[in-house]
């Protein structure tokens, strides 16, 4: 009984992935916000903030691009 409800919670888990819709570039904005369960448009905006005022924005997309899967 208890690895039923062990497999049943990985089932259930949230998994972090690129939505093949509502994406702009590559869906890496989307699928944070999915998962957090928040507005993209508010993950892009504090993307490009750290795009361009701190310059980590353009290495963590590209990063978060390879290694994040497809939906």
């Amino acid at each position: 009984m208890r690895l039923v409800m062990k497999i049943s919670r990985i089932n259930n888990m949230k998994r972090l992935t690129r939505p093949n819709n509502n994406k702009v570039i590559a869906g890496v904005c989307a699928g944070i916000a999915n998962y957090f369960n928040i507005d993209p448009v508010l993950v892009r905006i504090i993307w490009l903030v750290l795009l361009l005022f701190f310059g980590i924005g353009l290495f963590a997309y590209l990063l978060l691009w390879v290694v994040m899967p497809e939906k």
